[in-house]
């Protein structure tokens, strides 16, 4: 039971993912900087508050009911994947295909569907007739 362990523990996909999961918390606090000190206050400047927190409160029966939260929130994961794709994942696509074309690597097209496939076949046969 132990070696089972040791053995799981000793494979290169454990260490790859404990190396993912400390970088992916130090990039976190990189976007949540980017966020929180460079496009909220942005917006802040474009709408007059650093949040909308305070926007659509509306109380029923003595309990507030804080819609502004929900859409800080919302505004909030908004901006974190908008800074994720243009500082991460567009530039990382645009340098593989920089690489690809270098090394002359064709874009693979998907694979035909095969009902698809079948159609086209009973089509052509058909307006051979």
């Amino acid at each position: 039971m132990l070696s089972g362990f040791r053995n799981f523990i000793l494979k290169g996909n454990v260490v790859d993912l404990a190396v993912a999961v400390v970088m992916g918390a130090a990039f976190g606090a990189v976007v949540d900087a980017l966020v929180k000190n460079v496009l909220m206050p942005l917006i802040a400047a474009l709408v007059g508050s650093p949040n909308f927190d305070s926007f659509a409160k509306v109380t029923i029966n003595g309990n507030d009911l804080q819609f502004g939260v929900l859409l800080t929130a919302i505004v909030n994961f908004v901006l974190v994947a908008a800074a994720i794709y243009f500082v991460v994942v567009a530039p990382m696509n645009h340098l593989i295909e920089r690489r690809n074309a270098k090394l002359g690597i064709a874009e693979e097209e998907p694979a035909a569907d095969p009902a698809v496939t079948l159609l086209t076949e009973i089509r052509d046969s058909l307006v051979q007739r």
